[in-house]
């Protein structure tokens, strides 16, 4: 379910929530191979299944920065910003990649908003960003993202 904020105001006063889960997201080899080839990063552990098999996780594991890369699509299918001009990624104040994600396995987001405050022409907002990892104990990623809101 989204969550839609008609205003900065709107989005202010909800510090402190959480949203989501995100629906999940299969991470296929195909989308690692691409993920690989568009950031020249083919390190044997995301692209050599056969190798891999004989690693430390016995299949190929996602991109950490895939994982993060997909808190987008996570975080804009839980929540909304209305009102605004533009949604510019301003930077990331903590990511942690805490469990491999193996190829063909899912992922899904919850949004923590941490923080929101008001900077020239709009506001920034802090979101903590969650990667839970179907079956697993432990998050795949838990990411602090920064947000300026453009009025």
């Amino acid at each position: 379910m989204t969550v839609h904020f008609d205003t900065l105001d709107a989005l202010a006063a909800a510090v402190g929530q959480e949203f989501g889960p995100s629906d999940w997201i299969t991470v296929s080899q195909e989308r690692i191979d691409e993920f690989a080839e568009a950031t020249g990063d083919r390190q044997w552990i995301h692209v050599d299944a056969e190798r891999a098999a004989a690693g430390p996780y016995g299949t190929t594991i996602a991109h950490g920065f895939l994982t993060l890369a997909l808190t987008v699509p996570m975080t804009a299918q839980v929540m909304t910003v209305g009102g605004i001009s533009a949604a510019i990624n301003y930077g990331l104040d903590r990511v942690r990649f805490l469990t491999p994600v193996p190829s063909g396995s899912r992922i899904r987001g919850t949004v923590t908003l941490l923080e929101v405050h008001e900077v020239e022409g709009g506001a920034q907002a802090t979101r903590r960003v969650t990667v839970e990892l179907e079956g697993a104990t432990r998050p795949a990623c838990v990411a602090d993202a920064i947000t300026r809101y453009v009025r």
